[in-house]
């Protein structure tokens, strides 16, 4: 198809030359705080070059232009996130941090999106995934049906189910993929495939007694039934998607099953990973980094589960060194087995981000969206902007707050050190405090160099003021303070990035609706509409 060329305004540029390879393990430790260096890319020299560059960007908007779109979505990436992640990597990179770029924060169009349900100023990941993938918004928990539902009424589906870009691109002839560091059946990758009227029937165990006697069927069945509901629905013959990769195994599999690589929770004895399996002769499952690595197109459709619940935290998966692969492994396999003469639709999901934030875990968020940065970088390296939308955003934001007047290239995970001074500044109460902290959750923990997150559970509540000199905030068992209590942080309400490059990528500039995004992949490839 010939592009149509509307004006020019510059060239994409470069993934920072800083952004890590698949794979690449980056020092937990904080550095020293660096000497900024004499040569700025805030300078007036930088600036010049990078206006010259923006000059000479094509603009492309021919339906069709885009082959190939990929989603990413950091859950839970407010901007607050991405400007901490951008310091935190460029510290563990030795520099003071703010100057650094993450692989996105290169890409030539950024816009915002409202991320408010239907029935919510604060959102939920179900309803904003939902409005991303049918372009509908919708009310908090509920997957791809519209907001005339009633959350957990499983009668109330009835005539409300939406269409999500998953089956266009179906239709379309694409392959398709979902990969997710949470459970393939959590809020995000599941609104791609799934319909459902509460996001928690992940499984049949978790279902109501009104949603089984009403025929409702739970999240992770779905998937397994879901080329059969599509092609019965819009008459075309469609078999799904190629490539499923994230956690969530034990959704799959009976809660007594013997042998079972995870532990099972199904109730009605069924064990999901036979049937996708029996899907098709080439059908194939991998649970393993080794296996992943060593799967070909000759196995797709292929379903990757890594873990009984969500994957690891990046920050965990490194320390540990366990058999779950990177999601820039996984994003790199993806694109290499999705590839083909008819493109792709492929979403990516960095899924916890969000878990991090929830637990009031700061370092464990950065370290998962600079994990969601070097899966970006690697499909920016396996892709070209003349056939590839690439989108990152996120499906909301959080509380935590980047504040206090601390000194260019004060380590971000650290004590605040005013400006121009040496030692770290004291409160009205004759504390320390710290740069990133959270409007409300269960507050302050020190666990010392503990790298899961989610140990903060077993703890109790501690909000306000308890730092003191001796605490190390930027080890990664760090839980910074919070001032309402909670026994989870909450969603924050406030516009998230919209970070895109490729045919079509101008269009996501601007304050958008959230359910703007869906609208323009389904125009730049050229999608069916959906009926």
């Amino acid at each position: 198809m010939k592009k149509q060329w509307l004006g020019v305004v510059g060239t994409s540029l470069l993934v920072s030359a800083c952004a890590s390879e698949s794979g690449l393990q980056k020092p937990v430790a904080q550095p020293q705080v660096p000497s900024v260096s004499a040569v700025s890319p805030t300078g007036y020299e930088a600036g010049a070059a990078k206006l010259q560059a923006n000059l000479r960007r094509a603009i492309v908007q021919t339906p069709g232009a885009a082959k190939n779109v990929i989603l990413f979505v950091g859950d839970g990436m407010s901007i607050p996130t991405v400007t901490a992640a951008r310091i935190y990597e460029g510290q563990l990179l030795g520099g003071s941090g703010e100057e650094h770029n993450l692989s996105f924060d290169q890409f030539p169009f950024v816009g915002l999106s409202r991320t408010y349900n239907t029935d919510a100023q604060t959102p939920d990941s179900a309803g904003t995934m939902t409005a991303m993938v049918t372009g509908i918004k919708t009310r908090a928990g509920v997957l791809s049906v519209g907001p005339g539902v009633v959350r957990g009424n499983c009668a109330s589906q009835q005539g409300q189910n939406l269409t999500s870009i998953l089956t266009l691109g179906e239709l379309a002839g694409k392959q398709t993929g979902i990969v997710s560091t949470a459970r393939i059946t959590h809020a995000t990758p599941a609104a791609l495939y799934a319909r459902s009227v509460d996001r928690d029937w992940e499984n049949d165990a978790e279902l109501s007694d009104e949603a089984t006697q009403n025929g409702c069927e739970d999240i992770a069945s779905q998937l397994i039934s879901y080329a059969s509901r599509a092609s019965a629905e819009t008459g075309v013959v469609i078999d799904g998607p190629e490539l499923v990769l994230g956690g969530g195994a034990g959704s799959f599999i009976p809660a007594d099953a013997a042998g079972a690589p995870f532990k099972g929770k199904r109730g009605d004895g069924r064990n999901l990973i036979t049937e996708w399996q029996a899907l098709s002769p080439t059908a194939s499952f991998v649970s393993t980094k080794g296996e992943l690595a060593e799967l070909t197109a000759s196995q797709l459709p292929a379903l990757g589960l890594f873990s009984a619940s969500h994957m690891s935290y990046e920050a965990d998966r490194v320390a540990k060194q366990n058999q779950e692969p990177s999601l820039a492994d996984m994003t790199r396999k993806a694109i290499e087995l999705l590839d083909n003469q008819n493109g792709y639709f492929l979403m990516i999901e960095a899924g916890r981000i969000d878990h991090a934030h929830h637990a009031g875990s700061a370092a464990g968020a950065l370290s998962d969206a600079v994990a969601l940065s070097d899966a970006v970088a690697v499909a920016k390296e396996l892709t070209s902007d003349d056939d590839t939308l690439i989108i990152v955003t996120a499906d909301h934001s959080h509380t935590m707050t980047i504040a206090g007047y601390p000194r260019r290239g004060n380590p971000i995970l650290g004590k605040v050190v005013p400006i121009g001074e040496e030692e770290v500044a004291l409160a009205t109460d004759g504390a320390p405090y710290t740069t990133l902290s959270y409007a409300n959750g269960r507050g302050y923990a020190d666990f010392g160099g503990e790298t899961n997150a989610d140990v903060r559970y077993a703890s109790e509540v501690k909000v306000g003021r308890h730092l003191h000199a001796e605490v190390d905030t930027t080890s990664l068992g760090y839980h910074q303070e919070a001032l309402v209590p909670l026994n989870s942080e909450t969603h924050g309400g406030d516009d998230v990035g919209i970070f895109a490059s490729g045919p079509g990528a101008h269009l996501l500039s601007g304050s958008l609706e959230q359910n703007v995004i869906f609208h323009v992949m389904r125009y730049m490839a050229d999608l069916p509409e959906p009926k």
